[in-house]
């Protein structure tokens, strides 16, 4: 018998019909289904912290505020850019570094003074302009020349860098610290030993020597004049050169950068990880936007899809106690038709369940539908269907209310914490993560993660989430006709 008869879909309507009229009277219990969840996500998103959903670091993440205004007039060829942007290209090429840009000194304070970042680092406007005054050379040689170096390392102070830290996190500040030292000693020391190198040779340069060289009585005569005399000072300044650079030939001595400096391949420009910083996570009382929204509401949606077990539970047992089901095993109505009699309704209200929670979660909480909005549609009818398919084996093998609670109620708690409904997938072990997906709830966080919280979302394994949760839905239906009691 065709199962589109009329005669075979009647029965199936007037049972439905039935049902629906049962779970539609009781209005204290559908509102308690369908507000808790909007509750416990409401009381979880206030009271979480900024960091809950947000992707852990994998990297070293330096926090910048760039105020620099650039190189001085006529600076030269070299570094024909910012000094700022030479230090965040070194930095943001540093394995294992990331580079966060944040917009503003006031934003910068904020972060630091409520524990959000270890330290900030700030250039000030005129820091290209002390770079570029870096020399090794004394004031007579380079007026207004800067001396970067200090005991410790390179002064942040003299080079007009800030560092903001946050002291309760003394080591975390220490290492981001030693970390810029090292980035300013790669990028101002080669500058400052290419730069004095250029200058021998140099007529102002020479003079001043060959005036150092007269005021010492312990120097060769002949070295002496040609240090006064200029033809010879520009013949001089060549060889010099070439002779310093063969005594120091492990080096490329007029390089200004530490690749050339170092003779090694440069870094590529502009191609390391930098990433603009882009506020706090979530605005108001609610924090409405926060990316803890894209976590806790699926989250919940497929939590409480699965707690319809006692629902459907408790009818059958109301059918049972009254007598009903023995007098439908009378009637000329087969398992299938009993089974999809009872389904029909109550998947209907998990659909709608689920449309709700998105929906709440979209106007309530500002939580974002992604790229791919009408395949949550899919993964919400996928998810109530395996969790009708688990409610009616439930319902089939339970006799008694008391039956009901226990069944329903550990496996409703036992599949969401092995699947990740309890704590965050994320915080999982890659091996429970793996065993997770003998649970359809942890089929259905997948495909929801994909959607809500993927830049890039898999859609093909989105796809693969959706026909696992259909085949569990079918596998507890089929074991559910097979272990289904009419005579109780």
């Amino acid at each position: 018998m065709s199962i589109w008869n009329a005669s075979y879909l009647l029965p199936i309507v007037t049972l439905s019909a039935k049902d629906a009229r049962l779970l539609l009277r009781d209005t204290r219990a559908g509102a308690i289904l369908f507000l808790m969840p909007l509750v416990l996500i409401l009381v979880l998103g206030i009271s979480l912290g900024e960091g809950f959903g947000q992707t852990t670091d994998e990297k070293l993440r330096i926090s910048i505020v760039n105020l620099d205004e650039g190189l001085p007039p006529d600076p030269g060829p070299f570094p024909g850019r910012p000094w700022s942007q030479v230090v965040i290209d070194d930095l943001s090429n540093t394995a294992d570094i990331r580079v966060e840009l944040i917009p503003d000194r006031h934003e910068a304070e904020r972060l630091v003074s409520e524990g959000q970042r270890a330290g900030v680092l700030i250039f000030e406007p005129d820091f290209s302009r002390r770079v570029h005054q870096c020399s090794f050379l004394s004031e007579t040689i380079e007026p207004n020349s800067i001396n970067p170096f200090f005991r410790d390392g390179v002064s942040l102070r003299e080079l007009h860098v800030t560092l903001l830290r946050d002291e309760r996190q003394q080591v975390t500040g220490s290492i981001l610290e030693q970390v810029c030292q090292v980035t300013l000693l790669r990028v101002v020391m080669p500058w400052m030993i290419g730069k004095a190198f250029d200058r021998v040779g140099d007529a102002a340069f020479m003079k001043r020597m060959g005036e150092m060289v007269q005021e010492s009585k312990d120097v060769n005569f002949l070295l002496k004049r040609a240090m006064g005399d200029a033809g010879l000072q520009k013949a001089l300044g060549p060889i010099v050169q070439a002779s310093i650079q063969k005594m120091f030939d492990r080096y490329n001595l007029t390089a200004k950068t530490w690749a050339d400096l170092t003779k090694q391949a440069p870094r590529p420009v502009g191609r390391g990880e930098v990433s603009e910083y882009h506020g706090p996570d979530g605005t108001g009382f609610l924090k409405r936007g926060a990316i803890r929204y894209q976590i806790l509401v699926p989250t919940y949606l497929v939590m409480f899809a699965f707690f319809l077990v006692l629902t459907v539970g408790w009818l059958f047992v109301a059918e049972r106690r009254q007598g009903t089901m023995i007098r439908l095993r009378a009637a000329p109505l087969t398992r299938g038709q009993i089974l999809l009699g009872k389904l029909i309704p109550c998947l209907a209200v998990s659909l709608f369940q689920g449309g709700f929670l998105l929906l709440a979660g979209k106007i309530i909480f500002g939580m974002s539908w992604g790229q791919q909005p009408l395949l949550l549609l899919a993964v919400v009818a996928s998810t109530s269907v395996a969790a009708m398919g688990l409610a009616m084996l439930v319902a089939s093998v339970a006799k008694t209310e008391t039956q009901v609670a226990i069944y329903g109620t550990l496996l409703v708690l036992v599949l969401a914490g092995l699947s990740g409904s309890l704590m965050p997938r994320d915080l999982m072990p890659d091996a429970m993560k793996e065993f997770s997906k003998i649970t359809p709830h942890a089929w259905a966080l997948e495909a929801y993660s994909q959607l809500l919280t993927s830049s890039q979302p898999n859609l093909a394994f989105v796809g693969i989430c959706c026909v696992v949760l259909v085949g569990f839905g079918m596998a507890f239906l089929m074991l559910a006709w097979w272990l289904l009691d009419l005579e109780g």
